[in-house]
């Protein structure tokens, strides 16, 4: 969509505490920025670089041939013991290499599992180490293309790792640097995921405006208000200014794109295994295996020797012993990351074109096995979450001041932002304001690089 810009709107209210400590964590050694800087927009989907070098302009980096986004995935194979990464790791898994997928491990961040062991190729391996070797991979691939070494690394970060839990949200960003530094990354600061985005979007207007940045990923949707103009790039460019005083207020809510794919599998393809099936006893099959068969980071647990144990026994709980079998062979198999790659698309498709109707590909589980996913159902599924989403954009006006209309722009960053769903019940939400789509996967990364310090 075209951007649009109007004159700025009078806002009185300074930003809040978290934005401004996240907006300070750069290290200033001076007022002219680090030589060569390296922002890695590390995503519970995909991940993106860019790199800066000396002042000039970002330059955002390629990581799978011409590609400037990966999926955030490792495949350790276990027949020629390398990792995989990527979309690379995601084929080798769906071409049936034997091998352990990992995917969404942001989602772990300030949780106890993070720092627990699995088994990888014979080796136990904590995810805290498995995300260092991810993040590792990147800067060594930024290296390949940049012929140097950065000087300073900015990670992004979500507004909130964890809703409500200052502790854990702390615990969360401690838990990313800790990993960072065990992949041989030593200046690192962070910055947050939506301010990174404006800083990239600011480069692009012409005169100043109150803008509200939506960044939608994988893990988390996360908003910030704040002022934006080219002159304020260049005052901050003479004096080394944090821009903390520019942040008008941040949001955000532990809701994403694998959240919505959660809930797609849920009404659309758990029932093909007996969620919500009703047995001889006229009670539900227990639901628990269901949901995390339907989550892409609990998966696996569902693939140790134990968990099928207690799949098999669930077997006196189904009517229908067809729907316990395609369970028991999902989990035999290990098809559910196939599974949740087949809703994941089916979701992009429907929402692109609104007007096909889609059906979600389960023939990795049964011959012509599918589940049909239209429009209205996707609307219909989605609506719960978005409507928490929408309403965390709206809190964040609110906590800025700025009542709906006189944002001057709603700038879209993050996969997730480009479903229609999400889009309309946006724009319904602030109506007439113009609505831009940013680079979705790269704009963070870009912003990251401006924001150091």
């Amino acid at each position: 969509m075209r951007a649009m810009t109007v004159s700025l709107k009078p806002v009185s209210r300074t930003a809040s505490a978290a934005a401004s400590t996240a907006a300070k964590s750069s290290t200033r050694t001076s007022a002219h920025p680090p030589a060569r800087v390296l922002g890695i927009d590390f995503g519970t989907s995909n991940s993106a670089m860019a790199w800066r070098q000396d002042g000039g302009l970002a330059q955002p980096l390629k990581l799978e041939g011409d590609a400037l986004a990966m999926p955030t995935a490792l495949f350790f194979n276990s027949e020629d013991h390398r990792t995989h990464f990527g979309r690379d790791a995601v084929a080798q898994y769906l071409a049936g290499t034997e091998g352990r997928l990992m995917r969404s491990l942001k989602s772990l961040l300030g949780s106890p599992l993070l720092l627990e062991k699995t088994e990888v190729n014979g080796q136990a391996i904590s995810f805290q180490d498995i995300i260092a070797t991810f993040l590792a991979e990147l800067v060594a691939r930024a290296q390949a293309q940049t012929g140097a070494a950065p000087t300073h690394v900015v990670l992004g970060r979500p507004v909130h790792f964890v809703d409500d839990d200052p502790e854990r949200d702390a615990l969360a960003q401690h838990m990313l640097l800790q990993a960072a530094h065990a992949a041989g990354l030593k200046h690192v600061s962070f910055q947050l995921e939506p301010l990174a985005a404006a800083f990239d979007y600011e480069r692009r207007i012409d005169r100043e405006s109150v803008v509200l940045v939506a960044d939608i990923g994988g893990g988390t949707s996360d908003f910030t208000v704040v002022r934006l103009g080219p002159e304020r790039v260049a005052a901050a460019a003479r004096t080394g200014d944090d821009r903390a005083h520019d942040i008008l207020a941040t949001r955000g809510v532990h809701i994403g794109g694998t959240d919505f794919d959660q809930r797609l599998s849920l009404s659309h393809v758990m029932p093909l295994l007996g969620f919500r099936h009703t047995g001889p006893d006229g009670r539900e099959v227990p639901s628990a295996v269901f949901f995390d068969l339907a989550t892409w980071h609990l998966i696996h647990w569902r693939y140790s020797a134990k968990a099928i144990r207690e799949a098999q026994a669930l077997r006196t709980n189904y009517t229908d012993q067809t729907l316990h079998q395609r369970l028991m062979t999902v989990l035999q198999d290990r098809l559910a990351h196939a599974m949740a790659n087949s809703v994941e698309q089916a979701k992009i498709a429907c929402s692109q074109q609104a007007d096909a109707a889609q059906r979600i590909d389960l023939g990795c589980l049964a011959r012509d096995l599918s589940a049909p996913l239209s429009a209205d159902a996707l609307l219909q599924d989605l609506m719960p979450p978005l409507q928490r989403v929408v309403q965390c954009a709206l809190d964040c006006a609110a906590q800025a001041g700025v009542k709906p209309d006189a944002i001057d722009a709603l700038y879209l960053t993050g996969g997730s932002s480009a479903l229609r769903p999400f889009q309309q019940a946006l724009q319904q939400a602030f109506p007439g304001v113009p609505l831009v789509e940013g680079d979705l996967f790269g704009g963070v990364a870009a912003g990251l690089v401006y924001a150091a310090r």
